[in-house]
């Protein structure tokens, strides 16, 4: 059976299966270069620096240009799951694709809340303590902790998506 041009290429993709592998495996391996990035920057690498480094700032400045490479890695990866979702494969009716989907939303949802809304304000934070000669204010130091906290909570809560994720992908065939 031919598809038409009313069918348009996602009923055409569901009849080739190897094109289907692919767009399930790519979507795979696209989500665990994303969960991946996201575990190893946040629980090994972030942390060994401030264990290692002697100087906090300096730990501070080199996590916190992981965490923009992370976050512009999180929105491409993202935009690229939601992409391949668009593009139909034989598992396509199912209630789990939409789940995977919405998981995806939400992991995009804790990059621009975590990074793109409360990290410049960390950042401001930061710039004047560097001001001041690195030393923060007991105000400025405690509304630091509460925002590093907030971003923190919601990394986890990503992370864990991620695991998620990776889990409900993986039972897509």
């Amino acid at each position: 059976m031919m598809a038409t041009p009313s069918s348009g290429t996602c009923e055409a993709a569901i009849r080739k299966p190897g094109v289907a592998m692919f767009v399930v495996r790519f979507r795979l391996l696209i989500a665990t270069l994303w969960v991946g990035s996201l575990w190893t920057v946040g629980y090994l690498v972030a942390p060994t620096l401030f264990a290692t480094l002697p100087d906090r700032m300096l730990a501070g400045t080199i996590a916190g240009s992981l965490f923009r490479i992370e976050a512009w890695l999180a929105i491409v990866c993202g935009i690229l799951l939601v992409m391949l979702f668009s593009y139909r494969t034989h598992d396509d009716s199912a209630p789990l694709r939409k789940t995977v989907l919405r998981l995806t939303l939400l992991m995009l949802a804790c990059t621009v809340v975590g990074y793109f809304c409360i990290q410049p304000f960390m950042a401001s934070l930061r710039e004047a303590a560097a001001l001041t000669g690195g030393v923060m204010a007991d105000g400025a130091k405690t509304q630091f902790g509460i925002l590093h906290g907030i971003a923190s909570g919601i990394y986890l809560i990503q992370s864990l998506l991620g695991v998620g994720l990776i889990l409900k992908l993986r039972s897509l065939r």
